[in-house]
């Protein structure tokens, strides 16, 4: 019997919606988050009962919310700005540390710190696990100067946070996004629960012409605030069988991986040795191409 339902195996549940003519909408947003709640049954749910292995949403920088975010602050955004969706450590030394890094190297690239925003979040709809490991939820706004072009500021953003990545020490930082392009929200919430959990998500004034949205099976590893999806660049279903191959592959052609259009004394290895799942060790390797590429 070359065909058995029974050896089936289902992992992961992802989509895409997008806005035929570009045009933002808060209803994009509403109906990728129905979407995903429709596909809770393809994660798993942990023994609390209300925290999931992980799931989110990548949207079109939501320009005309952060404007007004950014306003009701008395900040200044230029024509050319960018987010950090950010995860800090919950003591607020290793946090402020990290802060400081992240501010160094964005200086180094020649990018000016607007401010740093506390993203609302209700913790009372997670479980008792999520809870646990929950980490501190931040944004980065960051302004490029006067006459960059967005894939200018995108470079600068993606050395910029290779370095970032390199020098924190602290395990609970993690990058979710930092584009003037996307923006991601994710966590260990059930998909209902993303809105109740991201306040912003239920703004009206949040707006976007494509939603990403991802809903998580972990398959071989423990549910991890940072492996939730989507990753920065994708989101993925099932596994890859030639990652190792890929890898060594990639690793053996990084001595190539030299570009003016990326101004990095050392060129950084396009998959991290580090352990990591597949879509998490692929989508580090996708962004250190598209970088080169997008020209």
């Amino acid at each position: 019997m070359l065909y058995d339902k029974s050896l089936e195996r289902d992992n992961c549940g992802f989509g895409l919606i997008a806005h035929i003519e570009g045009e933002p909408s808060h209803k994009v947003v509403r109906t990728a988050i129905h979407a995903l709640a429709r596909m809770q049954h393809r994660g798993a749910i942990l023994a609390d009962g209300k925290t999931g292995d992980g799931c989110g949403l990548l949207l079109q920088k939501p320009d005309r919310f952060f404007r007004m975010v950014g306003e009701e602050r008395g900040w200044r955004l230029a024509k050319n700005y960018a987010v950090g969706m950010m995860f800090l450590s919950q003591n607020e030394e290793e946090a402020r540390a990290s802060r400081r890094i992240v501010e160094e190297e964005l200086q180094n690239e020649t990018l000016s710190v607007v401010g740093w925003r506390e993203v609302p979040t209700n913790p009372d709809v997670l479980g008792e696990i999520a809870l646990s490991s929950l980490p501190r939820i931040e944004q980065i706004f960051v302004n490029a100067p006067a006459g960059w072009r967005p894939r200018d500021m995108e470079r600068r953003l993606f050395v910029a946070r290779r370095r970032i990545e390199k020098r924190v020490q602290d395990d609970s930082f993690y990058v979710c996004s930092f584009s003037n392009l996307v923006t991601i929200y994710k966590g260990l919430c059930m998909p209902a629960d993303l809105p109740r959990f991201y306040l912003d998500l239920a703004d009206l004034r949040l707006e976007s012409a494509i939603c990403l949205f991802h809903q998580r099976f972990s398959t071989n590893t423990v549910p991890r605030w940072p492996l939730a999806q989507p990753f920065r660049y994708l989101a993925h279903n099932g596994e890859i069988n030639t990652i190792t191959g890929n890898r060594q592959w990639a690793r053996a052609r990084t001595y190539k991986f030299q570009t003016p259009l990326i101004r990095i004394c050392k060129p950084p290895p396009p998959s991290s040795t580090k352990p990591a799942p597949t879509p998490a060790r692929w989508t580090t390797c996708w962004s250190c191409c598209w970088q080169v590429a997008w020209t």
